[in-house]
């Protein structure tokens, strides 16, 4: 049997008709940069999210740097985020001049640990980014407390959580400013690149909505310095036609979910994720810790059975942040899941054969 990481291709055939309808409508109107597509999709994530606005922009980079940018991050700043992320996080910092500083994960969630933010906090911190990793919720609640008492910002990473929810909220819409990735392999992904910042702050999402289009409000007329981070119509119509089954969808990831951990469990040499009593976990990544992990995914690999590693190394390890002098052994856990870390193949269309074909080789292999 093969069993693919994600399936998009038997998603879309799920679709294929609506999709189809809305791409050729955008073609046949020719509104191929933002138009009504987005704007509609954007009204739509907004209320989906519960959040009063969404700018629907080109990528989640765009939405990582915008967060930030919205709010007069610059050179001399540093922004607090975890280690153990993907490195899209940290652009957010970089490309606004200031200096990404690292925090250990917690140990069973994996999301960064408040316990270790505040000491990492100094005059130059300007905000907390925390990502709702994987798919579930960071500790909101601590970190909002220490934003609030140091007077800087906290901004969510919602890149890997549509839908997620702290204490029955949804991510989006629990911090100052939030950005959102819809890469293909997002739980709601595009066609393409797409991305998107949300706010409750009429002020914030304004400027978003200017800085994404050169500083411009009125055409030819620019009030400040901006960039060009529009989103596509084509992946804006492809967006609304998928946010209307995301929370189906999310639902049988989770299903999934469930499966994977009634046939693991007590299987010695691996760790199953852990669902964190505050949050609706989404599951954009289903991630074992692994005892010999190479050896196993390759092992998975021969017998047709695709894995990912989120991530192989950590931020802090990078070479491009070599210049920041951190060295192995600052972050442990985020060492320890970046060693020993396996995604399993997650999506809502994986059948209970495929589910235990997988669990079944995971536990041959370690008879």
């Amino acid at each position: 049997m093969n069993i693919p990481f994600l399936d998009l291709k038997i998603q879309y055939q799920s679709i294929k008709t609506e999709v189809n309808a809305a791409i050729q409508n955008v073609l046949d109107n020719t509104a191929f940069v933002l138009g009504k597509s987005v704007f509609d999709f954007e009204k739509a994530f907004a209320e989906a999210h519960q959040v009063k606005h969404c700018v629907a922009v080109g990528s989640g980079t765009d939405g990582n740097h915008l967060a930030l940018w919205v709010l007069g991050v610059q050179a001399g700043d540093e922004i607090i985020i975890p280690a153990n992320t993907f490195i899209a996080t940290a652009w957010g910092a970089t490309l606004c001049g200031a200096t990404p500083v690292f925090v250990d994960c917690e140990s069973d969630s994996y999301n960064i640990d408040p316990a270790k933010v505040e000491q990492a906090i100094t005059s130059k911190t300007r905000a907390i980014v925390p990502v709702h990793l994987y798919g579930q919720a960071a500790d909101l609640d601590p970190l909002r407390e220490i934003a609030s008492r140091r007077k800087i910002h906290l901004v969510e990473d919602c890149a890997q959580a549509h839908l997620a929810e702290y204490k029955n909220q949804r991510v989006g819409g629990l911090s100052d400013i939030a950005s959102f990735s819809f890469y293909p392999g997002k739980n709601l992904g595009a066609y393409g690149e797409g991305g998107a910042v949300t706010t409750h702050d009429d002020s914030l999402a304004r400027k978003v909505t200017m800085l994404r289009a050169h500083g411009a409000e009125e055409k030819y007329l620019h009030e400040f310095y901006g960039h060009n981070y529009r989103m596509e119509g084509i992946q804006g119509a492809v967006l609304g036609v998928k946010l209307k089954y995301l929370n189906e969808w999310t639902e049988k990831r989770r299903s999934v979910a469930r499966k994977y951990r009634e046939l693991l469990s007590g299987v010695e040499h691996i760790i199953l994720p852990v669902e964190k009593p505050y949050a609706k976990h989404v599951y954009h990544l289903y991630v074992i810790q692994a005892t010999k992990r190479n050896e196993l995914q390759s092992y998975l690999h021969e017998q047709g059975i695709s894995t990912g590693l989120h991530y192989p190394v950590p931020l802090h390890l990078q070479p491009c942040f070599t210049h920041l002098g951190y060295k192995k052994g600052d972050f442990p856990n985020a060492e320890q899941i970046s060693d020993n870390g396996l995604s399993l193949p997650m999506f809502a269309e994986m059948t209970d054969e495929q589910i235990g074909y997988v669990a079944e080789k995971i536990k041959k292999f370690y008879s």
